[in-house]
């Protein structure tokens, strides 16, 4: 009994050290949780951080979108299975790359599905709506928002970006992206003033995986350049004066560092609300990985020089200290 009570009380004293050692954690580590996961879409929601990557596996397995959240950016919590093939019909593989934007009361959560190749095939960009940002998240209209290839893109990496109540859907694989008006219910779309739907503004270098954000008066336009299975996977950036003028090619600011990880991209950002403080989170390959599947979700700080240029990344593996919405 006494060999007993003294094992047991070793054992509780090493996971009272081990709670003390998590609760003293003092930046969010890289990657930022456990598990395969790539192309993160990062939001704010009240004062909960939120992160929705792609689960990176094989295709055919690639069939569920997870979640977390997290109050300081360092203790993050899982939220399993918020959608699966199972609510979404019409979808039977190749599920990833989700966007989120709230409007009103309800969340919902863009993805790409099916990897189409061509317009005889069915498949494209879909919709899932909750009233939580946990999900569960079902079907909103029981089929593609966008279902054809058109100009060039495939339709797959959106983004949703809400100007000033103005949702716009930005999108698009094989070297081509577009840019579109989502209309009040999100179920279709408004045509620009000269009559086009879809507007390509497809920058020099583009790939996919395009994102944007407005700081100061200025619009940021930033996609993946390179091979999302190779080491040389990039972030690249332009700035514009509205969404859906041409933009120049400024710079590559994220890309990897031979001793600490490759193939870093396919991104989102997050601003502090009231600030002009910034984060990246992105994935990347550990050096230790080959299989293209294997990557995993980080967060570095981003900072911006006295012209408004994106200064590049310094990725790590410390990550970020603790940081509440306030």
């Amino acid at each position: 009994m006494k060999l007993r009570t003294v094992l047991l009380m070793g054992a509780l004293g090493i996971c009272t050290q081990a709670s003390v050692a998590q609760e003293k954690k003092e930046t969010s580590g890289n990657p930022i949780f456990e598990g395969w996961y790539a192309d993160p879409e990062a939001a704010i929601f009240g004062k909960t951080f939120w992160v929705y990557p792609t689960y990176s596996a094989p295709y055919n397995q690639q069939v569920k979108f997870d979640a977390f959240s997290s109050t300081d950016l360092v203790h993050w919590t899982k939220h399993p299975s918020i959608v699966d093939t199972s609510a979404l019909k019409w979808v039977k593989r190749a599920l990833w790359a989700p966007a989120i934007t709230k409007k009103g009361s309800k969340y919902y959560l863009f993805f790409g599905a099916n990897d189409i190749q061509n317009n005889d095939e069915y498949g494209g960009i879909g919709v899932a709506v909750s009233n939580s940002p946990s999900g569960p998240f079902k079907d909103y209209l029981g089929k593609p928002l966008i279902d054809k290839i058109i100009n060039k893109a495939q339709p797959i990496d959106q983004f949703v970006f809400n100007d000033n109540g103005k949702y716009y859907i930005i999108y698009g694989g094989w070297g081509h992206c577009n840019i579109a008006q989502l209309n009040k219910d999100f179920t279709g779309f408004i045509p620009f003033e000269n009559g086009e739907t879809y507007k390509s503004i497809t920058p020099e270098g583009y790939v996919e995986g395009p994102v944007m954000f407005k700081r100061k008066g200025k619009y940021y336009f930033m996609w993946s350049e390179g091979g999302w299975t190779g080491p040389d996977y990039r972030v690249a950036y332009a700035i514009g004066d509205s969404p859906t003028e041409p933009f120049k090619r400024i710079n590559t600011i994220l890309k990897q560092d031979a001793t600490i990880a490759t193939g870093a991209g396919h991104h989102s950002m997050v601003n502090i609300p009231g600030t002009d403080e910034w984060y990246i989170i992105y994935h990347r390959r550990p050096l230790t990985e080959t299989d293209g599947n294997h990557r995993v979700t980080c967060i570095d700080k981003i900072y911006f020089d006295e012209k408004g240029e994106i200064k590049p990344v310094k990725i790590t593996n410390e990550g970020v200290p603790a940081r509440k919405v306030k």
